[in-house]
């Protein structure tokens, strides 16, 4: 089969591997569609620890052909939890399982969803409509990240609510606001960002924090970064209003230092929290996407073959570009 794998930094080739054989727990899964993520850009660039050698591709669904020693029909649909929590160490005990200090992360650092087939703990697959475009599959594991942010924002109906970024996260970000009752404002220099995000259930669209200022002169209740870049990772308390609080869902590369004025935060009393990965929340990410609550088709900017995966990897994304699916059944050409 084929199968997208980084070698090194800079080093990423799309392969011909065996097809893998599922593991006592496993379920062997045909790969319908994988998402390019910022991370795997990251990764790329070598701003992002992994194993050498591994399949990228950790937002993917697909078809169980092999269900091995499972309990799992084969021939389901299922959208892939790609994070494995020890669930011994003192953070699994915790209740705080997306920071155990032994997660496996599916196309990190085990093999992931760029490829034909993927080997997958079937404990860690939730099962999808039959009926659901097949594509839509790939978009649970950012919605389910992009849940928990939301989650630790509690956004109450009545607020203000900014969202920085027009990708995939900040789209999705939107549509939670909205759904919890909120005034929601996405900023994005992206002209077409901008009406995308219009159209998905953003009261407010703005470009610059002059525009946010003549709509919400006293800033938001709450900022939601998801745009991963440190300008407006250090600009985001600033659009909290006095007694706001900000959510950081952006990634930005290992090492990277941000400005940040702490006599600001005190005397604004304003609160800064960080969201990573995904919590308990990909089985409800996967209810609204199958049920259509969140919008997912108009976020699908191109699908690609695997052969093209590579390439899209390395290169920074299009202008415009919110995801990108890999899809393996399709051709180059």
């Amino acid at each position: 089969m084929r199968a997208t794998q980084l070698f090194d930094t800079g080093d990423i080739r799309t392969v011909d591997v065996p097809v893998p054989e599922p593991a006592s727990g496993e379920v062997l899964i045909k790969v319908e569609a994988a998402g390019i993520c910022g991370t795997d850009r990251h990764l790329y660039k070598g701003e992002f620890p992994s194993v050498p050698g591994k399949t990228l591709g950790h937002e993917f669904s697909g078809i169980v052909v092999d269900s091995g020693d499972t309990s799992f029909k084969e021939g389901v649909r299922v959208t892939c939890d790609p994070n494995t929590w020890c669930g011994t160490c003192d953070q699994c005990q915790r209740g705080r399982v997306n920071l155990c200090v032994n997660n496996v992360a599916t196309g990190i650092h085990r093999d992931g969803g760029f490829a034909e087939y993927c080997a997958f703990p079937a404990s860690k697959a939730v099962v999808l409509p039959a009926e659901l475009d097949p594509v839509h599959g790939a978009f649970c594991e950012p919605l389910a990240c992009t849940l928990h942010g939301m989650d630790i924002g509690a956004a109450t109906a009545g607020e203000k609510i900014l969202v920085i970024g027009g990708g995939v996260i900040g789209l999705m970000a939107v549509q939670i606001a909205k759904l919890a009752g909120a005034e929601v404002m996405l900023m994005t220099r992206s002209a077409e960002k901008q009406a995308l995000g219009l159209s998905t259930g953003a009261d407010h669209a703005v470009g610059s924090e002059e525009a946010l200022r003549d709509i919400w002169p006293e800033g938001a209740d709450l900022v939601v970064e998801c745009a991963g870049v440190s300008a407006t990772v250090a600009t985001s308390p600033k659009l909290a209003r006095t007694g706001g609080r900000v959510v950081i869902l952006g990634v930005l590369p290992q090492g990277e230092q941000v400005p940040i004025e702490p006599f600001d935060l005190l005397f604004r009393e304003v609160q800064m929290h960080f969201s990573f990965l995904n919590p308990f929340t990909h089985g409800r990410a996967a209810q609204l996407v199958a049920d259509g609550t969140i919008a997912v088709a108009p976020l699908i900017s191109r699908t690609i073959s695997l052969d093209d995966a590579a390439e899209a990897i390395a290169s920074p994304p299009p202008k415009g570009e919110v995801r990108a699916i890999v899809v393996p059944e399709k051709r180059t050409g």
